[in-house]
Parts: structure tokens; sequence; C-alpha cells
């Protein structure tokens, strides 16, 4: 792999990728961004389109990661053989939850995942199997309710979770409280320094940058900033209001 192939480092920066043309990672892969992490949670992208996505991200040297929908083993081992530099589970709630889908990522006697050298992940057969079998993936926790953030200590210090993503926006939801309010604020605190004292990289979402800027600052060491969707949406939007935006008389002349 690229720059992941030994973790996440502070400051890097991902975007998420919910359409299915493979342009999408090709301009975040020009526009500078470190990774792109294809969402199966909340998309309708499929496996192929999934695949396309990573090696689209892999020949141009951006990092493919992929949320998978839940905690299965068969689309966690599908994406990791097509390639994927790692997976995001949603809702990883428990320690139990956690050992599961760190095993979905790690290969006999230590996890679940069959064996698949002649994928994308084994360079359609042409690595050496050992090669093949080195565990290096990234098995990125995501943190979305309370529960999961009382348990995260527990969860990060697990062998084999590598990094996790906090989600602010179910968590608030789950408690039916504000985003920004205290009692959210407590718990993302006790989960960055529970990050912190595991050796954890710990990270977030946000949808601006100036989101993104005052969450590296707060201690996160990587964000995942606004979306394919989002970013045409809000570009399309901006230049309809421009241009329809009413002339005055002085402008006019």
């Amino acid at each position: 792999m690229t720059r992941m192939r030994d973790g996440i480092n502070g400051g890097t920066l991902g975007t998420w990728i919910k359409l299915a043309s493979p342009e999408s990672v090709e301009i975040m892969a020009y526009a500078g961004f470190d990774f792109v992490v294809i969402d199966l949670e909340h998309t309708t992208l499929d496996l192929g389109a999934a695949s396309t996505h990573i090696a689209m991200a892999r020949a141009l040297g951006v990092d493919p990661l992929v949320r998978v929908p839940d905690h299965g083993l068969s689309v966690i081992q599908r994406v990791l053989d097509a390639g994927a530099a790692g997976v995001i589970v949603p809702h990883v709630d428990t320690v139990e939850q956690a050992r599961a889908v760190v095993r979905a990522t790690r290969f006999p006697p230590r996890g679940d995942r069959g064996s698949g050298g002649t994928s994308r992940a084994g360079r359609w057969g042409l690595l050496p199997r050992a090669d093949y079998l080195d565990e290096r993936v990234l098995c990125v926790v995501q943190l979305e309710s309370e529960p999961a953030m009382k348990n995260a200590r527990e969860i990060l210090a697990l062998d084999g979770v590598r990094a996790a993503l906090v989600g602010t926006a179910d968590l608030s939801m789950s408690m039916g409280v504000a985003a920004g309010g205290d009692e959210v604020d407590r718990l993302v605190t006790a989960a960055l320094e529970a990050a912190a004292a595991a050796g954890v990289p710990i990270g977030t979402a946000s949808a601006t940058s100036d989101q993104a800027r005052a969450a590296l600052a707060r201690g996160y060491d990587y964000v995942v900033v606004s979306n394919d969707t989002s970013i045409l949406a809000g570009g399309s939007r901006a230049i309809v209001n421009a241009v329809k935006a009413p002339v005055t008389e002085g402008a006019a002349r």
C-alpha cells in the first residue's frame, strides 16, 4: 500500500466517495487528498463500483478505505481482497463487536478472513503468498453511540484495532442532545484521551474545512472532510446563486 501502509499519520486528510463514477476518486486524488473513503453504508454503491474506485485510487497513489455497511465478514473480506487499504466498520459499540471485526480482517489462526490470493490484493496471484498474508490492513472502528464512547478505552486497547472514527452526528442523535453540547463534548474528550493512551489514531468527519481545522486543533489525528456529492452540490448552488443574484443599477452600468 502507499501512505497508510504503516498507519494513519497526524493531519491526514480524506473525503467520502458516494458517487459511482470513478472520476470522483480521480478528482479527489488530483485535489491532494491523502485518502478516500468509499461509502457502502449510506449510498447505493455496490461491490463492483467499490472495486473500480479502489483500483483508481491505488493507481493514483491515494489510499482507498471502504466503509462497510455492517459487521459482516463477507463484505469485509471482499473489499480487502479488492485491494482496500482497510475498512471503516460502523456502530462498533462493545469490545466483543470490536474483537469480531478485527478477526474479520485477519487470516487464521488470528482471524476468520479466508485466503484469496488471486485477487487484486494478491496482485492476481503474482504477489508472494507471505506478502499477501501480511495483515497490515487498517481496521478502523466507528464509535458513534454512548456505549461505544464509554467502552472506547477497552475497544482501542484491542490488538488489531488500528484507528477509530468518532461519529458525533449519530452519537448526539442517539443521546437526544445537540451535537455541540457538553455531554457529547465530555465523551469526545474521554475518547481522545483513550486513543492517546492506546497509541491509536483517532479521527472524525466534518462538513467544512473550518470544522476540519478545528478538529485537528482539538487533537484528532485525521479528518474525513465533506464528500463528492456535497462538493458538487455546493459548487453548483454557489454558481447558480452568483449568476442569478440581483444586479444593482450601478453594477449594471
